[in-house]
């Protein structure tokens, strides 16, 4: 009865003086993407990353005193699915943010729809490097990954460097395949190369035969895998059974560890990869250092330390550094002007940068090589 009458007193004096009054203190930070299809462990490691970062900075007592909670839904990779659910998790759940998209077509979907803008919800680290997301810079979405372009770009530079002219290319037929294989005309052409022959899946399956016969007919040098890690995997597969001695190289939307799980360490030995966030087995970087750490404190199940896991928390620990600018009270515009204000942010040895003209906050690319042991070398 005592403590009914306090929040009585409370409330009464907080309506007198016109402040609002908090009994408790969350923030609530949405995601939609796909955790059951082809790309599933992708979903599930982005997940997994964010929450990573989430436990941790509540273990501390949350970001002024408020804790973060993460609500997750799978859409399947299908983009109707995200533009339903997110609009469904808006009016149920009332995120202060979204996080963690997976798709190029997804988030595509999400912005010509209007669903970010109508809500004035900013959307942050997508699993997406789409030169086309880059260019429309949307004032409510901030990417923290290198663009495919950029991929490409030191693909091309460092192979036509070694002596790699004719090229080929794997690409997905959607909005994330098409456009990328614009940026492989583009960059191959201005490096030198030739394009020799190019070959096309469908969303959402590993239908690559027709490709791995039209580019095996072409004899390229290197084949630039403009593919989901299934559809990788069975290409690279199917490649090698049919002769083709080609270099592979497959953009970082394709997890090497995948890979070999699915057809072997002998067939994947050789496969290059880009990526967009520091090795995470390296202990020189400062952000992988934390990843690590607490990765070993709070023991996530089911998932392993990948790139894909460090591009999650990443994006995580990039929201969080705008809930802290944006105080003890924020609202989704404050959290979405914090995040544009974000100047060379310093996220432990990788940096992140912002502004009102360009909402692509990072540009490391790396390259990495498959051992015989199924293992990622530099």
């Amino acid at each position: 009865m005592k403590l009914i009458a306090l929040l009585h007193s409370a409330l009464a004096a907080a309506l007198l003086c016109g402040t609002p009054l908090t009994l408790a203190a969350e923030i609530v930070v949405g995601q939609i993407a796909a955790f059951t299809g082809p790309l599933a462990p992708t979903g599930t490691h982005m997940r997994a990353g964010v929450q990573l970062y989430f436990d941790a900075v509540n273990a501390e007592g949350g970001i002024h005193g408020a804790t973060i909670r993460l609500i997750s839904r799978d859409d399947g990779y299908k983009s109707e699915e995200t533009v339903r659910l997110a609009r469904e998790m808006i009016r149920e759940a009332q995120p202060l943010a979204f996080i963690g998209f997976v798709g190029t077509g997804n988030v595509e979907a999400i912005l010509e729809q209007k669903v970010l803008s109508e809500a004035g919800i900013p959307l942050l680290a997508v699993r997406s490097g789409a030169e086309t997301l880059v260019r429309k810079n949307d004032p409510f979405l901030f990417m923290t990954r290198a663009s495919y372009a950029e991929e490409i770009e030191k693909i091309t530079e460092q192979y036509v460097t070694t002596g790699y002219t004719r090229f080929a290319v794997l690409y997905q037929d959607d909005a994330f395949g098409q456009g990328a294989l614009v940026s492989a005309e583009q960059a191959i052409g201005k490096a030198g190369g030739v394009l020799v022959a190019k070959g096309a899946y469908e969303k959402n399956t590993t239908h690559v035969g027709d490709a791995v016969k039209s580019i095996a007919a072409a004899k390229p040098q290197a084949v630039i895998m403009i593919a989901n890690t299934a559809a990788s995997a069975e290409f690279l597969k199917r490649s090698r059974e049919a002769g083709n001695l080609a270099q592979y190289v497959a953009l970082s939307v394709t997890d090497a560890a995948q890979i070999v799980q699915r057809i072997g360490a002998d067939k994947a030995e050789g496969l290059a990869l880009t990526q967009v966030v520091p090795d995470p087995n390296s202990r020189s970087v400062t952000l992988i250092r934390e990843i690590q750490g607490n990765f070993a404190k709070f023991k996530p199940q089911e998932v392993s330390l990948n790139h894909t896991f460090v591009e999650g928390y990443l994006g995580a620990k990039v929201l969080g550094e705008a809930l802290r600018r944006a105080g003890p009270n924020p609202t989704r515009k404050k959290v979405r002007d914090a995040l544009e204000a974000i100047r060379n942010y310093d996220a432990g040895d990788v940096f992140i940068s912002f502004s009102p003209k360009r909402h692509a906050g990072s540009r490391f690319v790396d390259i990495t090589i498959l051992n015989r042991a199924g293992k990622l070398l530099r």
